[in-house]
C-alpha cells in the first residue's frame, strides 16, 4: 500500500490536504483496470501561491503536520502486516467482503455451493439486523450468537428449525470467510478459532446389495434412459449431475477398454475414469461428439417416483434415490476388497475422510454378519 499527501484546490488561492491510500488495482472481467484508493481528510490547507512570510510559515507547518500524519499511517500499515490491528481495516463492512467472496464462488464453483454461500449471507444479515457489519464487531461472542441463532431460530419457509447438517454447513461458510479474511490480513485475530463448530449428524447412506442390484437390472423401469443412467452410476460412482452432462466427446477408447474424461460439476476438478465393458454397454450406441450420452435424462418428481416403483418391482423396499447408486458403487467396491484410497480417487473425493463413511458401513455389515450364526447350544 502506498500513502501520499494530496493537495486539492479549494476556495480561491488555497489547497486542501488529504492522504491517499493506494491499494493497487485489479482487472474487471472486461479487461478494464480498476484502481483501489481510500482517502483521509487532514482538515488542513496551504496557500497555493504564498506571498507573505506568515503564509509561507503556515504552509511549512501545515506540510510538516501532514507529513507527520502520513508517517504515522505508514507505521500503522506496517504494524498491520506484523499482527497489530489497523482501525481502517476493522471498520470495513464484512457484508461487502463476504459478497465479494460469493461472487468469486459463482465463477469457480458449483451453483449449489454458491447458493449455500448466499443463504449464509442472508442469515447473517437477519441475525445482525443492520445493513453494515464491521470486522471489529465480529467477536467470539458474535460468532457464538450466530451459531445459536442457526440452531434455534425458525428459519425455514415452514417456520421450522434448520437441520443440524444445514446449520453446520452455513456456520462453516462463515468460518471459511473469516479464515480468508485472516489470510488477507484484514483481521489479525480470528474469532472463529474460539468457537466450536456445529457437529453434523451423519445420515444413513442407503445402498443396494449385489443381489438387489441384480434384481433391479432385470426389473422393468418406465423410463429406459433412467434405468441405464442409474445402473451406470452403480457401476461407475458418477453423480447424476456428471451423468446428465456427459457427452460422447468425453468418452475415448483407451487401450482395450474405455475412459471417461470430464470436469466434475460439483468440484470442477478434472477426472479420468476407466469404465468396465458392461458400464460402456449401458451408454448405448455412440453418436456425434457434442451429443449427450444419456439424452432426455430428467430430474423431477415423476422420475424420482419411478425409481421407487422400479425398486418395488424388484422387491426392494429401501428408500432409494438416484444418489444411492453412487453409495452402492462405493460400498460394493469396498466389499470386494478395493482399498479405501482407490475408492476415494474413483469417487473424486478431495479428502479421504469423506470416503471413510463407506468403510464404516462395511464395518457395520461385518458386525451384523458375525451375529447371524444361530444358537448352536453352547
Amino acid at each position: 500500500m502506498k500513502i501520499t499527501i494530496q493537495k486539492r484546490k479549494a476556495k480561491a488561492g488555497t489547497l486542501n490536504l488529504r492522504l491517499e491510500f493506494y491499494h493497487g488495482y485489479t482487472k474487471t472481467p472486461e479487461g478494464k483496470i480498476k484502481h483501489h484508493r481510500e482517502y483521509e481528510n487532514l482538515n488542513g490547507f496551504i496557500y497555493e501561491l504564498p506571498k507573505t512570510p506568515a503564509e509561507k510559515q503556515h504552509n511549512k507547518q501545515s506540510l510538516q503536520l501532514a507529513e507527520a500524519i502520513r508517517a504515522k499511517r505508514i507505521v500503522e500499515a506496517q504494524n498491520g502486516e506484523h499482527g497489530f490491528k489497523v482501525d481502517s481495516k476493522l471498520k470495513a463492512n464484512f457484508f461487502d467482503y463476504y459478497q465479494k467472496l460469493c461472487d468469486e464462488k459463482s465463477k469457480a464453483e458449483s451453483k449449489t455451493n454458491y447458493s449455500v454461500w448466499i443463504s449464509t449471507l442472508k442469515h447473517l444479515k437477519s441475525f445482525h439486523g443492520k445493513d453494515k457489519l464491521t470486522f471489529a464487531q465480529i467477536t467470539p461472542e458474535f460468532v457464538e450468537g450466530f451459531k445459536e441463532y442457526l440452531q434455534t431460530a425458525p428459519l425455514t419457509k415452514s417456520k421450522t428449525k434448520l437441520s443440524s447438517n444445514t446449520a453446520s454447513t452455513y456456520f462453516n461458510k462463515l468460518r471459511a470467510a473469516l479464515n480468508q479474511a485472516f489470510k488477507d490480513e484484514i483481521i489479525t485475530k480470528n474469532p472463529i478459532t474460539r468457537v466450536k463448530s456445529i457437529k453434523p449428524i451423519q445420515n444413513k447412506r442407503e445402498h443396494l446389495s449385489l443381489d438387489e442390484l441384480k434384481a433391479l437390472t432385470h426389473a422393468e423401469c418406465r423410463f429406459p434412459v433412467l434405468k441405464r443412467a442409474f445402473l451406470f452410476s452403480c457401476l461407475t460412482g458418477l453423480r447424476w449431475s456428471d451423468i446428465q452432462k456427459l457427452t460422447w466427446s468425453e468418452v475415448q477408447q483407451f487401450n482395450d477398454s474405455y475412459r471417461v474424461t470430464f470436469h466434475q460439476q460439483k468440484t470442477k476438478a478434472l477426472q479420468y475414469l476407466d469404465i468396465s465393458s458392461q458400464a460402456y454397454k449401458l451408454m448405448g450406441e455412440p453418436e456425434e461428439p457434442e451429443q449427450r450420452v444419456f439424452k432426455k435424462l430428467k430430474y423431477d418428481a415423476y422420475h424420482n417416483a419411478e425409481i421407487t416403483k422400479w425398486c418395488m418391482r424388484a422387491g426392494i423396499t429401501k428408500d432409494i434415490t438416484f444418489h444411492c447408486a453412487r453409495h452402492t458403487f462405493a460400498v460394493l467396491q469396498l466389499t470386494m476388497g478395493t482399498d479405501i484410497y482407490t475408492v476415494s480417487k474413483l469417487l473424486g473425493h478431495s479428502e479421504l475422510k469423506t470416503t471413510q463413511v463407506y468403510a464404516d458401513i462395511i464395518d457395520e455389515q461385518r458386525k451384523q454378519a458375525m451375529h447371524k450364526i444361530p444358537d448352536i447350544g453352547i
